[in-house]
Parts: structure tokens; C-alpha cells; sequence
């Protein structure tokens, strides 16, 4: 007999266990899944009451495991939220974000930064970047720093440029540069990371408790869309290890309930990093005993190239509106192949950031290389993004064992452009190779890679399913996968990149109790309708933390 403190009733439960079962209710005892059964409420003459255990009535909506958002940057996007959206839409031209900034900057103290965020070139009506001279033009008196939607890209005005010590004689950073106008002088444009690190570093740092507050009050955006567990893929991108202190903050103070998982950049793990004497058994058993047991270690964190849509991506071929160009690796190979065997050797998993083929070539040789040097059959190293992946690169993936996580929202939000403009019509039918993935049985997950793309695991569902770009066109329907698949990626899939298959990603007894419940069942809906379903529940360790406020279910 049973003591559970959960109940839940009139479920339509997806379990996606390997037997695709479906339930109808279940009960929970401290946080872990104890049984289900097939019909709408269980026999209570099974069940010892003595606990008065909570009746959640679900009147038939849709119980699924929670979401496992395997590649997201929760800090930064908590760090937006404060900021200007620069974003397409709302706006459509340099003149409507120009206003957006005036307007921030007639409310900011004179001695804070005006900071923006997510304007996307190619979506703007006049096709480039924004400038020095116009930020100045209506900021001339506060510095003043916009990220562009890829986050590789920024503009800044003239005294942003001063306060960073970037000035007309101040020198390219390797695999960077700082754009420049007809007459060679300083646009105030900042191309890839290495270019934006002065300027990011003279950005004032809220404190520890400052960000660990904004990253709470950023995870409820998080929990609204059912996840449970959510990675966060850069933490030392910005400001050092002050993100992992603000991160362990936050989840040590329960201000952020989420399940959380670092992929630590690897600079703070080498042999000048504050990192530099751990292995990552032991940062992980610090980051547990930090957070009461809430987050774990992920991986080191490398990039390898930009991104597709900024020309900074590693093409095999040249891009399509640019003949002569292919972007540019960001590590020297033999570098690379050091630095990852060295993590590697030490325990590590590692992640790296690959969008284009040339780039994703590159990072899997450096995986071989590290484990050719020191074998690891169950190692679960990952490539992020995997734009332009060939068949090649695939099997060479499956081959290793390394997995996947595609930025699938690619589709929909850059879809039409990579066609037009980037990689042209046959490449770009080959972006996200799910299907493919899939057939090879290679692990591999989706992502929203928010704030690139908004937080929404049902969104990149529907784009899975459908392929849909923004003007309406289906982009490599050969690469469609089945929704119960798609559902599998962002639970299950998630939970065994996480190496968390036997606690989570289903629902199955011995299980976490993270669920979302949905208003529908995405498995019996018109799969264009998929990223209009509403989560009106989220369950983390069988505790309610999220309730959509116009839906009463109990």
C-alpha cells in the first residue's frame, strides 16, 4: 500500500515511456511518481489517506513529463527582460529603435548604461546595422550598447566605444573586428565575440543578489511554458564566474525552482581559469552541495564559429550572397583539439557552439582526437545548434557517439533569409537534420536557444512538425518528424542527454513528478495548431509551481 501526498484524477496522461502507454491517473509521494493506472481516479482501497494527500482533478487535460530545455541562457535573458527590445518585430526600421532608446535613456540615471537588445539587420527595412553616429545622435551624453538578435554582433555609441577603450587605432581581436564606415572610421559596430569582450567588460555588473533576483523573476517565464529542467549554455560568457555564484543563488534561495544544469565556459576550467585545479566531478559535487542539490555541472562550453545569419559561421562553401566568404573558425585546430582533450581527460563533457558544416567538422575532429588519446564510451559530448550538417558529418557523429542539439527555431525565424540570402535553396533544405538524426538513432534534442529565439518547447515542437517559416513556406519536409518524436526530443531525449534517463523524461513509477499539463493533446490536435496550445500546470518534484491564473483545474 502506498502513502502518497499526490493525487492526481481525470488526466489524459502521455507517459512516453518506451511503450508509449497512456494513463489516466497517478499518485506521487515525496516528489517521486509511486503508480499509475489506467483508469480516470485510482482504487483508494489501495491507498493509505493518512497523509490527506492533495486531489488535483485534471477534467481531462493532457499530463505530460515536464520540458527539458537543453540549451537556453536563462541569466542573459533575465538580463533583457531590463532592457530595450530592439526586436523585429515590434520594430521594423532603425528609426523605431532609435526611439525605443531615447525613450530608455530619458528614464536612466546619468551615470547607467542605456542597453538594448535583439535587432536583427537583415529584418530592418533599411538591411544593416544601426550606428555610432545615429545612437549618438540621440544619446550623445550616456553610453550606450544594443546586442544584436544572434547575440555575436553589437553596436555601441561613441561613448560606450571610449568607456571599452575601442578606438580607430585599437586593433582586430582574432576571429573579430570592429566594423568601419566608408571612411574607415569606427561605425560602432562589434563583429563576433572576441570584439565585444571589451566592451561587455566595461559594462557595469549588477551584483550577485541583483542578478540572482532577476533570474527568478526570468524563470517564471520559464515555468509558464512548462519546463522542469532548463540548461543554461553559457554561464561565464558575460561576467565570469559571477554567473555561476548568481545561478547557485538563485536556486539555493529557491528563487528560481527550475531544475538547473551549467555548461561553464571553458575558459574558467583551464589552466588560467578561477576553475583550473577541478575536475569536473569535483565542480560538480560543488555546484550540488552549493545549490542543496538542485543543479549540476553540464559540460565546458566552447564556440567554434558565430552564426549562419551574421556571415560568421564556418562554411564548407562559400555563402550564397557571398561568393568569396565563408566565415571563420574561432580556435586554431591544434588548439582546439589541446583544450578539449585536456577538459575531456579531466571528466569533462563538452559542449561546443557549430553552426556551419566547416565548423562542425572541426569540433568533431577535436572529439576524436580527445578520445582517441583517452577513450570514454559513454562521454556524451554535444555539438550545439548543428545548422548545416552534412551526411558526412552525421555519420561521423553516430560513429563517435556524440550528440545533437538542434536550434530548431532556426526554421521559422531565419528559414526564408538562409534561403534567399545565406546558404540558398539547397542548402538551406538541409538545415536541422532531425529525420536524418533520427534514423541513425544519434541522441539529440531541441532548443530554443532563448533570448535568441523566445522560450517555448511547444513552439519547437510545431516547427519540427511543420518546418514552417515566417512567410508561410516548408522548408525540408524530408527532415519532418512526427509529433510524439518531437515530444520525445524535448522530454526523454533531454533527460538522456542529461544522463537523468532513470529519474526523469517520462512518466513512469521511480520518476520525478515534473509534469506540464496542457489544455490539449498535441498528439491528437492538427499539428499546425501545436504552438497554440496553452500549459496550464507545471509540477516540479510533485509541487505546483506554476498555474495559468484564468485556468481552475482543482
Amino acid at each position: 500500500m502506498i502513502t502518497p501526498n499526490l493525487i492526481i484524477i481525470n488526466a489524459n496522461i502521455i507517459t512516453l515511456d518506451e511503450h508509449n502507454t497512456r494513463g489516466k491517473s497517478l499518485a506521487v509521494t515525496d516528489g517521486v511518481i509511486d503508480n499509475i493506472w489506467a483508469h480516470s481516479e485510482p482504487p483508494y482501497n489501495e491507498i493509505d489517506l493518512s497523509r490527506n494527500p492533495e486531489i488535483v482533478d485534471l477534467r481531462g487535460k493532457t499530463l505530460i513529463p515536464g520540458f527539458i530545455d537543453t540549451h537556453n541562457h536563462l541569466l542573459m535573458y533575465s538580463l533583457f527582460r531590463k532592457q530595450a527590445n530592439c526586436s523585429t518585430p515590434p520594430n521594423h526600421s532603425i528609426e523605431e529603435i532609435l526611439k525605443r532608446i531615447k525613450n530608455l535613456a530619458e528614464s536612466t540615471s546619468d551615470d547607467e548604461w542605456v542597453l538594448g537588445w535583439g535587432y536583427d539587420n537583415t529584418l530592418l527595412k533599411e538591411q544593416r546595422h544601426p550606428t555610432r553616429k545615429e545612437l549618438d545622435k540621440v544619446v550623445p551624453d550616456k553610453p550606450v550598447f544594443i546586442r544584436h538578435t544572434s547575440v555575436h554582433f553589437g553596436v555601441a555609441n561613441s561613448l560606450a566605444l571610449k568607456l571599452a577603450g575601442i578606438d580607430e587605432q585599437t586593433e582586430d581581436p582574432v576571429a573579430g573586428f570592429f566594423g568601419r564606415d566608408e571612411e574607415g572610421n569606427l561605425d560602432g559596430v562589434l563583429h563576433e565575440l572576441p570584439a565585444l569582450e571589451p566592451m561587455q567588460a566595461a559594462i557595469p555588473v549588477p551584483t550577485t543578489e541583483e542578478l540572482a533576483n532577476y533570474i527568478g523573476e526570468a524563470s517564471t517565464d520559464y515555468l509558464a511554458q512548462g519546463i522542469t529542467t532548463s540548461t543554461d549554455a553559457g554561464v561565464g560568457l558575460d561576467f565570469g564566474v559571477k554567473e555561476l555564484d548568481a545561478h547557485l543563488m538563485a536556486v539555493e534561495r529557491n528563487l528560481n525552482p527550475i531544475r538547473m544544469r551549467f555548461m561553464v565556459l571553458h575558459h574558467l576550467l583551464d589552466k588560467n581559469g578561477i576553475f583550473k585545479n577541478y575536475n569536473a566531478n569535483q565542480l560538480n559535487e560543488e555546484i550540488k552541495q552549493r545549490s542543496l542539490g538542485k543543479a549540476h555541472l553540464d559540460s565546458a562550453k566552447f564556440f567554434q564559429d558565430g552564426s549562419i545569419q551574421g556571415l560568421t559561421g564556418a562554411l564548407r562553401e562559400p555563402y550564397y550572397c557571398e561568393p568569396e566568404h565563408t566565415g571563420e573558425l574561432l580556435h586554431e585546430q591544434e588548439k582546439l583539439n589541446k583544450e578539449i582533450t585536456e577538459l575531456h581527460y579531466k571528466g569533462y563533457r563538452i559542449a561546443t557552439h557549430g553552426n556551419g558544416d566547416r565548423a562542425i567538422a572541426s569540433i568533431i575532429e577535436a572529439y576524436k582526437t580527445a578520445l582517441n588519446h583517452f577513450p570514454h564510451i559513454d562521454h556524451r559530448h554535444r555539438i550545439e545548434h548543428v545548422q548545416t550538417a552534412t551526411d558526412e558529418d552525421l555519420d561521423q557523429i553516430k560513429e563517435l557517439g556524440i550528440a545533437a542539439s538542434f536550434f530548431i527555431n532556426h526554421i521559422y525565424f531565419w528559414g526564408d533569409r538562409h534561403k534567399r540570402l545565406f546558404l540558398g535553396p539547397n542548402r538551406a533544405e538541409h538545415m536541422n537534420r532531425l529525420e536524418d538524426a533520427r534514423i541513425r538513432e544519434i541522441l539529440y534534442t531541441l532548443h530554443s536557444d532563448c533570448p535568441i529565439t523566445p522560450i517555448s518547447p511547444l513552439f519547437s515542437i510545431w516547427v519540427a512538425v511543420n518546418r514552417l517559416t515566417r512567410e508561410g513556406d516548408i522548408i525540408g519536409e524530408h527532415q519532418v518528424i512526427t509529433v510524439e518524436e518531437a515530444l520525445r526530443s524535448m522530454t526523454i531525449y533531454g533527460a538522456k542527454l542529461n544522463f537523468e534517463e532513470d529519474v526523469a523524461g517520462s512518466i513512469e513509477v521511480g520518476k520525478r513528478a515534473d509534469f506540464a499539463v496542457l489544455d490539449q493533446d498535441p498528439t491528437k490536435i492538427n499539428k499546425t495548431l501545436i504552438k497554440d496550445i496553452q500549459v496550464e500546470k507545471t509540477f516540479i518534484g510533485g509541487e505546483i509551481v506554476f498555474t495559468r491564473e484564468k485556468v481552475q483545474l482543482n
